[in-house]
């Protein structure tokens, strides 16, 4: 190693660090670290905060208004760009960094990178206790960021200087490897950011960590083909694999030379276009009637990319044949071997390329495939009744909200959204047109997310319009980085749906003896109860007073206008509407297990409760 070092802080050290380090695949680089998001407090504004404004010029800096959301515009960022590209997000040690919890733990849920530098205690115990700093009586080493060890992929506390060059390798590892990324925590105690060290200059060079796309072994290989080749009813489940690993033309490739059909998670959904031939949209509790018909009679089901969550498998119920077997192609292996799969430990594209050239000549019966695309044409009037309008005049009701939106926007316009009621309709109804159009965050399905992951989208692709769907629920959560949007510029377009509470949880309250208790955005009664007026709360009233152009629309007619005016705009532009709610989405075709009170005196759990234990007893053990 050179003797040649340079002295700096351990913060101004970690951003230098950052500002070179890349990402390489398929011959296309990028930075790994594009940027960070930081709320400055006493735990990061000396150390952190002053190494940003020195290295400003290599390491562009936004501001955020919550640490939560901040992590979640990160993440959109992240996705977005295919995990190829991260951003870091710092914050003050105490509720700073206890609020990058959730945003951590959806990370590292979904598979997505994301850089977390939370300030910590002094490390030298100088001052102790410290404003904001947890006391634990046996355990000294012991902070408020220990609560990310769970939910971060690697984590470590930075003691001292020298301590943060392997630390930081290995950080830099982890979120460039397409199998074990997710949140990774480098907990910066605020002496040690202050503090300077003779750091080796190697530390500072450029350097790029090549994303790999591992084959398939050739055992595996032949075992996969030997399954394709004798199953009669194969289906594919698409998982967000696919497109991580920018998989999409393989699939479609792979579907033409087989005719295998192709149903999606929510992860997974756009991995073929709408209105390929096989694509059955989405697949178990909010898929469409065609996925899981063929989901119950599959004597194979291969699953690309996708990690096999209890609304893909209907909570073990759906995949119904008495002989059906699991293929599963992922690079990781513990998803792989999930329902006793036959496993392809591989990268997505790699696997999918390698597969149609040993099936070279084989493709499913004639009536398979008749049977498949007759089911997608019924669908697809299905989906047209909900999307239609018969008044034009008349308040819209939620799915005639997504038929409109779909009549506004372009191929490569993105729509995000993560909870209530739209995720279901979403699955079901809507027309996925190119790879990243559909935007779903559903493994941890996090109410808030929407509007700062639309954020991070805009910042990955300048130009591109992107339409952050919230009900009211989900609005109140968390509106405040619409602030954020303001001051970087970016034409944000939301779509904001008042319903007056949590319709989606409503529904479940319902089906489960729950009588819809404390869903409702109402008024209480003296005696307790809930009375039918909704509150005089004017959510568009907010929008704007964050600095938002609002356009309220009360008709289908006038939503069609507001939607491409807003499309039009080079300003953040909220879409405020207020939906019929009568329920217009087709039902569920597939169950999901949310259990039931076992005993109860009210009709209504004692209902569900019979209606529970006719469905789990479909459960099915795949093994």
């Amino acid at each position: 190693m050179s003797a040649r070092t340079r002295r700096l802080t351990t913060a101004q050290a970690l951003v230098r660090f950052l500002s070179a380090q890349y990402t390489e695949r398929d011959g296309v680089r990028r930075r790994l670290i594009a940027g960070t998001w930081g709320i400055f407090g006493h735990g990061n504004v000396a150390g952190l905060g002053q190494a940003l404004v020195e290295y400003a010029d290599v390491m562009p800096f936004h501001q955020g208004r919550n640490e939560q959301s901040m992590v979640h515009a990160a993440v959109g960022y992240a996705r977005q760009l295919n995990r190829l590209s991260a951003q870091a997000v710092t914050t003050s040690i105490g509720p700073g960094a206890t609020n990058l919890v959730t945003g951590a733990a959806l990370a590292t849920i979904n598979r997505l990178p994301v850089l977390l530098l939370p300030g910590d205690y002094f490390a030298t115990h100088s001052a102790d206790p410290l404003l904001q700093q947890l006391e634990h009586p046996v355990e000294a080493d012991v902070s408020v960021n220990d609560t990310l060890r769970p939910v971060s992929r690697y984590f470590d506390r930075i003691t001292r200087p020298e301590a943060l060059i392997p630390s930081a390798l290995q950080a830099m590892r982890v979120l460039a490897d397409p199998a074990e990324t997710g949140a990774v925590t480098l907990a910066l105690p605020q002496d040690v950011q202050a503090e300077a060290y003779d750091w080796p200059e190697e530390f500072f060079a450029e350097r790029v960590w090549y994303v790999r796309r591992p084959a398939p072994d050739p055992v595996e290989l032949t075992a996969a083909v030997e399954a394709i080749r004798s199953a009669e009813r194969p289906l594919i489940v698409a998982g967000g694999g696919v497109h991580h690993s920018e998989a999409e033309a393989a699939l479609k490739a792979f579907v033409e030379a087989t005719g295998i059909p192709v149903a999606s998670t929510q992860a997974g959904k756009g991995a073929l276009r709408h209105d390929h031939p096989a694509d059955l949209g989405g697949i178990g509790h909010t898929g469409t009637a065609v996925s899981d018909d063929l989901a119950r009679t599959a004597d194979l089901v291969i699953g690309v990319g996708t990690r096999y969550t209890d609304f893909t498998t209907a909570s073990g119920t759906l995949f119904q044949n008495p002989d059906v077997r699991f293929l599963n192609l992922n690079i990781t292996g513990f998803d792989a071997h999930k329902l006793a799969a036959r496993t392809l430990v591989c990268d997505a594209r790699a696997g999918l390329e390698l597969l149609r050239e040993a099936l070279a000549g084989h493709r499913v019966e004639a009536s398979y495939e008749a049977e498949y695309r007759a089911g997608k044409e019924r669908w697809d009037e299905v989906v047209e009744a909900a999307y239609r309008a018969a008044d034009e005049n008349a308040v819209p009701t939620q799915t005639q909200v997504l038929g409109a939106l779909d009549a506004a926007v372009g191929d490569d316009d993105v729509v995000i959204n993560a909870a209530g009621s739209l995720p279901g309709d979403l699955h079901k109804l809507w027309r996925s047109r190119s790879p990243r159009q559909y935007h779903l965050e559903y493994g941890y399905s996090c109410m808030g997310y929407e509007i700062p992951a639309g954020i991070g989208v805009q910042q990955a692709a300048p130009g591109t319009p992107v339409w952050a769907l919230v009900g009211d629920g989900t609005y109140l959560m968390m509106p405040t980085e619409i602030v954020t949007a303001v001051q970087e510029g970016l034409p944000l377009n939301i779509v904001l749906i008042q319903n007056h509470g949590y319709a989606s949880i409503g529904g479940l309250s319902e089906e489960t003896g729950g009588e819809r208790f404390g869903t409702a955005y109402r008024f209480r009664a003296a005696d307790g109860t809930f009375t039918g007026a909704p509150l005089p709360v004017d959510l568009a009233a907010n929008a704007a007073s964050l600095g938002m152009d609002v356009l309220r629309a009360k008709t289908v007619r006038e939503l069609r206008e507001a939607l491409a005016a807003a499309r039009a705009s080079d300003r953040p532009t909220c879409v405020y509407v207020e939906t019929d709610p009568a329920p217009t989405a087709p039902p569920a075709e597939a169950w999901w297990d949310v259990p039931v009170a076992e005993t109860a005196s009210r009709e209504a759990a004692v209902e569900a409760r019979e209606r529970y234990d006719r469905q789990v007893a479909t459960r099915r053990r795949h093994l």
